[in-house]
This record gives structure tokens, sequence and C-alpha cells, in this order.
């Protein structure tokens, strides 16, 4: 990922600090290959500002929901079809998961609405429990 041409330096420190982040976040990201300091003095890590715009783009997947090897996943391809097929999985979760979360609100709005002296012996709501049970698996 290239940004502007801007010419810094910055220590993990200042990076982490930049962002609201933990250093051992910076070194963890390190070690698992998304961010590369630019060189080191004296042993130190220093960042510039390629890395500034990775650092931008994890935190920007991390709050959509993108796991760590899906990020690399995205950062280590240069394919951009790769790259969407990665959004595109992702896409497919966020939906599975969104159909499930809509369909425990409506259990819970039944349960909270329902008539029946206790809810968990309603009919309708024990309906909507049995439906989330997975069927058998076929050995």
């Amino acid at each position: 990922m290239k940004s502007s041409s801007e010419q810094i330096e910055m220590t993990i420190g200042e990076v982490a600090d930049r962002f609201g982040l933990a250093t051992h976040v910076l070194r963890h990201w390190e070690a698992v290959g998304l961010i590369a300091p630019a060189r080191r003095v004296s042993g130190r890590r220093r960042y510039g500002r390629d890395a500034l715009a990775r650092v931008a783009f994890i935190q920007q997947c991390k709050e959509l929901g993108f796991g760590l090897e899906q990020v690399r996943a995205m950062l280590d391809t240069t394919d951009p079809a790769a790259r969407k097929e990665v959004l595109a999985r992702h896409d497919a979760e966020l939906k599975r998961r969104i159909e499930s979360a809509v369909a425990a609100r409506e259990l819970i709005a039944h349960g909270l609405r329902c008539p029946a002296p206790d809810f968990i012996e309603c009919p309708n709501f024990l309906a909507g429990i049995e439906a989330r049970i997975p069927p058998a698996r076929e050995r």
C-alpha cells in the first residue's frame, strides 16, 4: 500500500500513540507479517509513511470485522480478484450472522410479548427454538 511521498520516521511508540494502540499490538502485527519497519536504528524500529497506511488499513478492516488472516490475504496479494474474493467471503459470513441475529431478535421479541404465563412453555416460542436445532449429520 502506497501513500503520500511524505518522508517520515516514527518509533513504534509514536505509531502506537498516533493510532491509539498498545505497542504490543504493533509488535504482534509485525510478527504475523502485516507490517514491517522501514528500517532499524540501533536496533529500534523506525516506521515510514507506508507503515502508517498499512496500520490504518488494518484498523479499518478490524472495524469491519475482518480477522488478521483475512487482512493478510488482502495485503499479501497483488491480484484485485483475490482481494474481492476475501470481501465476498466476508460479506457472505456477515449475511449469515445478520440472518441469525434477526431470527434471535424475533424469538426474543416473541418472548417479551408472549401472552403465555411463561414464554418457555409457549408452543410458538418452542417452535422457534426447535427451528434453531441443526439437522443430524450423515455418517
